[in-house]
């Protein structure tokens, strides 16, 4: 839609600038379903560039946002019966908290996308605003020098850009708080689950496989009659992992994800046991194998929570990983053993 930009002493100039609604439709929703699921998740991008909400003038706001749909989606439905411009920046699908610690929703990103979409033709102010948890991306005194363009950073939520806005660009303490409640942990579980579903499948296989050792070599039929302890533990841990320890994240006190994890793969690994008679070296094995995994898939949610930083999460790593090699090895060992005492 063409819309002619009249800001006194400049010239008109006439945009073709495209106009969002602020209602999702049944396509935005199937579409954050699928993404949730990891499916199409790096595609699932919306076009760099300028966007018209409502019927926007040279004096409305300017917001600021990363190309992930997502991200794209949440700020727009919150814009209703509000005139803004949206400025979307190219972070290569990613959102905008992660985009700003990886540098794509960053400074030089910000200044080229103003100088880009002629900014200053569109809007009398020389305002901006941009989300709070882009700030670490972005360093508001040279995106004034270059472009002369005052950055004001928003609240964590968009659900609050208009109190924000009517409040004369101030946000309460509530506003700049992070939280990080129990529905908001549950969204990420499918992302989580099927992103290390073939890791999953992996080890289930090679524990289906090692089942069938056998001191006359490997049996098919020792396979299918005694996989289901080493199975039923590996998923376990998995599903304690990824669902139990994400959605009771605060309930355990230890501050490091993995503890949390084998402290849930610990119980669900316990409760399982209860159902089956095995020889004390395959069930070692087994604590052994399913603590390591459960300890790492939740190790990998630090990514996804606002409980960590970048480095405490190194520091973590560098100390936990070796012991959960070696806690798979030996178990891995451990198992073999079991099967040829058999």
């Amino acid at each position: 839609m063409a819309f002619s930009v009249d800001i006194g002493s400049l010239r008109p100039v006439v945009y073709d600038i495209p106009v969002v609604s602020t209602q999702l439709n049944f396509s935005d929703y199937l579409g954050a379903i699928k993404v949730r699921w990891g499916i199409g998740r790096n595609h699932y991008t919306v076009v760099p560039g300028l966007y018209k909400v409502g019927e926007p003038r040279c004096e409305s706001d300017v917001l600021v946002t990363a190309n992930y749909k997502l991200s794209f989606d949440t700020l727009r439905k919150n814009l209703e019966s509000i005139n803004a411009w949206v400025l979307v920046i190219d972070t290569k699908g990613v959102n905008v908290w992660c985009a700003a610690g990886k540098g794509t929703f960053g400074t030089d990103n910000l200044v080229k996308s103003i100088k880009k979409n002629a900014l200053e033709n569109i809007v009398q102010h020389r305002r901006i605003i941009v989300p709070q948890l882009g700030a670490v991306g972005v360093a508001a005194h040279k995106v004034k020098e270059q472009t002369g363009f005052r950055v004001i950073f928003g609240p964590v939520q968009a659900r609050d850009i208009r109190k924000f806005v009517n409040a004369g660009y101030k946000a309460t303490p509530e506003m700049r708080k992070i939280t990080f409640p129990i529905y908001e942990r549950a969204k990420l579980i499918p992302v989580d689950f099927m992103y290390g579903k073939f890791k999953l499948l992996l080890a289930l296989f090679i524990l289906f496989v090692v089942s069938g050792i056998d001191n006359s070599g490997f049996l098919f039929q020792k396979m299918i009659e005694t996989c289901s302890f080493p199975l039923i533990n590996v998923l376990g841990a998995y599903l304690a992992g990824i669902v139990i320890a994400p959605l009771l994240l605060p309930v355990i006190p230890f501050r490091a994800f993995s503890l949390k994890g084998a402290f849930w793969g610990l119980v669900v690994i316990g409760f399982i046991n209860m159902f089956f008679e095995v020889n004390l070296a395959e069930r070692i094995a087994m604590v052994l194998i399913s603590l390591s995994v459960a300890s790492f898939v939740t190790l990998n949610f630090t990514g996804s929570s606002t409980y960590t930083s970048l480095s405490g999460v190194k520091k973590e790593m560098i100390w936990v990983i070796p012991f959960q090699i070696f806690f798979v090895a030996v178990g891995l060992i451990l198992f073999i053993i079991s099967k040829l005492r058999m």
